[in-house]
């Protein structure tokens, strides 16, 4: 099992001084950080990295379409850091993939949604109805724990395989019951009429851990200070959107082209975090035992998985 001290291992390694601060010269390119950011509300921070970032450092957001390309572009280093789910965090690891949980992006962001017109107006509704659900994905894991706390099971109802981006259009259709998606999906749902919240499932052990905050195991060891510099980003501008809901909704409806009305809905529904501390640990634990009750993963993650030592310099900063 994943343990805190090996999840926690080399936190008494002293820290220096990031690289903020640090001017190029006319001769000197600044230095580039390639960092990998979904298509989601909930990976909004990094586009206000910009106005963080200090001189003679330039970062490039690169969009992703799902959380397991933007965790495979940290793997095979195409990208210097990625947010992403728990889920594809924790199968890269599982799998032993080179990839360590730095930071926390953002909890929350999850919802259950039926259409407006039916009777599923709680999780024992779903039984017998057609539900999408994405497999292997940080919902899947949710949903399926809330169905167990209330006496079913997957095999209780019909999953269909649909990504994020349709479930909205597969409800409005009528091609589901339900389904269990990613913001901004349901503040559409929600704010076009078309769907009714069945639940926010964060009534678990799990919390509402959600996306987490990734790089290769390479880049921590032989480049610390670009790492302390990335997340000193990484924290203000958490910070400075979390804290700013108008220049979060402001910012999605001009990066993501998504109605303003449906982020209107989606906003508060979504935290926008660095810190990783012992809860979320111990949330992200939870995690990977569910994961790996339901067969998702072949074994626990091993030591190293989550490196919580940079974000507990800034924290005590």
């Amino acid at each position: 099992m994943i343990r805190r001290r090996t999840l926690l291992a080399g936190l008494g390694a002293g820290l220096a001084a990031p690289l903020v601060g640090r001017a190029a010269s006319a001769e000197t390119a600044p230095t580039l950080i390639r960092m990998g950011s979904l298509k989601l509300i909930h990976s909004i921070a990094p586009h206000f990295y910009e106005r963080f970032t200090p001189a003679g450092v330039k970062v490039e957001v690169v969009p992703f379409e799902s959380p397991t390309e933007c965790k495979n572009a940290v793997v095979t280093k195409s990208v210097d850091f990625g947010t992403f789910g728990i889920a594809a965090a924790t199968l890269g690891a599982a799998a032993g993939e080179p990839l360590v949980v730095i930071a926390s992006t953002c909890n929350r962001g999850m919802a259950i949604i039926s259409r407006k017109d039916s009777e599923i107006r709680a999780i024992k509704d779903l039984k017998g109805r057609r539900v999408a659900i994405w497999p292997g994905s940080t919902q899947e894991v949710f949903a399926l724990e809330r169905m167990r706390m209330e006496g079913l099971s997957v095999r209780d109802i019909v999953p269909v395989r649909i990504s994020f981006s349709e479930m909205h259009i597969a409800l409005a259709r009528g091609d589901i019951d339900a389904y269990v998606g990613a913001e901004p999906a349901p503040g559409v749902s929600l704010s076009s009429g078309v769907g009714q919240l069945v639940e926010y499932p964060y009534g678990t052990e799990m919390g509402a851990l959600n996306m987490v905050f990734g790089a290769h195991r390479d880049t921590l060891a032989e480049r610390p200070d670009l790492v302390r510099t990335m997340l000193e980003i990484h924290r203000k501008a958490s910070d400075f959107a979390g804290k700013d809901q108008e220049a979060m909704i402001a910012m999605a409806v001009s990066k993501l082209g998504q109605k303003r009305e449906a982020l209107e809905r989606s906003a508060p529904n979504v935290e926008l975090k660095w810190k990783l501390g012992p809860d979320e640990v111990k949330q992200a634990h939870a995690y990977a035992e569910h994961m790996l009750a339901l067969k998702q993963i072949k074994r626990l993650p091993g030591p190293g998985f989550i490196d919580t030592r940079f974000v507990d310099a800034m924290r005590d900063a």
